[in-house]
């Protein structure tokens, strides 16, 4: 790998007081990467977002984001947190919704948005396909709209990396296939790190894959082969079964190319 990285963690141990999660972590992604992870429910990629944000302090290794740390870094990623139900008796509007990207943590008793602003945010509710919701409640909209205003939310904050956990999870299969499209023009722009359980989405829409249990088996590639499954799953894998792109190397060569 040659280009910038955006995100890079060497040999990180990381969890919860006495609870290790994450082991010897080793993850380089560049800009303009399309990263999608996989793996099992508690194998550590909330975690490592977790990691990534400095919401959690490794027990041993380094993090970067941007080329600096976490703390400072985590203002270059906009994230975008799986969606959760909303409080039917607190309704509020997509723009003010989306607005909130446009907020600063030393701003917050100055809630007014300047022109440019205002400018942003609406880029934002374009770029997701929404402008014409802009002024309806988001209690009223489907699983997919309310997913496409937090992500528009996250570009309203001009991002370098957009951090997405399970985006379609409480979408239909129709929105799924338009959210991975317009992440995919995202992309052309932003850097994007995707968590997911939908193997053939991820293997279909992402540049590069890589599967997380406990450790992180990443290539750089995006082929899923059955060494990765294997690992993160901990179990055989039938790629073809599954309509997976795959690619056997021989034994140990993945492990040796990459450390």
């Amino acid at each position: 790998m040659t280009g910038q990285a955006v995100i890079e963690l060497k040999d990180v141990w990381a969890g919860y007081e006495s609870d290790r999660v994450l082991e010897a972590v080793n993850f380089r992604m560049e800009a303009g990467d399309y990263v999608g992870l996989i793996g099992p429910n508690g194998g550590g990629k909330t975690t490592l977002i977790k990691v990534i944000l400095g919401l959690i302090k490794p027990e041993r290794g380094s993090v970067q984001v941007m080329g600096v740390s976490p703390e400072k870094g985590r203002h270059f990623i906009g994230y975008v947190p799986q969606i959760q139900p909303g409080d039917k008796a607190f309704p509020i509007k997509v723009w003010d919704v989306v607005s909130m990207g446009r907020l600063k943590p030393h701003l917050l008793q100055n809630l007014h948005l300047s022109d440019s602003d205002k400018n942003i945010v609406e880029r934002s509710l374009r770029q997701m396909d929404i402008l014409d919701l802009a002024k309806r409640s988001i209690n009223e909209l489907s699983g997919g709209q309310r997913q496409r205003v937090t992500i528009a939310r996250a570009l309203a904050a001009e991002p370098k990396i957009l951090m997405l956990d399970e985006p379609t999870s409480s979408v239909d299969s129709r929105s799924s296939s338009q959210m991975y499209d317009l992440l995919a023009e995202l992309n052309q722009s932003i850097s994007i790190l995707l968590i997911s359980h939908d193997l053939t989405a991820i293997s279909t829409y992402v540049k590069t894959i890589g599967c997380v249990n406990r450790r992180l088996v990443y290539s750089g590639q995006k082929e899923i082969t059955s060494e990765m499954l294997g690992t993160a799953y901990e179990c055989p894998v039938d790629l073809v079964a599954h309509g997976l792109p795959h690619r056997v190397l021989p034994s140990h060569q993945e492990e040796n190319d990459h450390d």
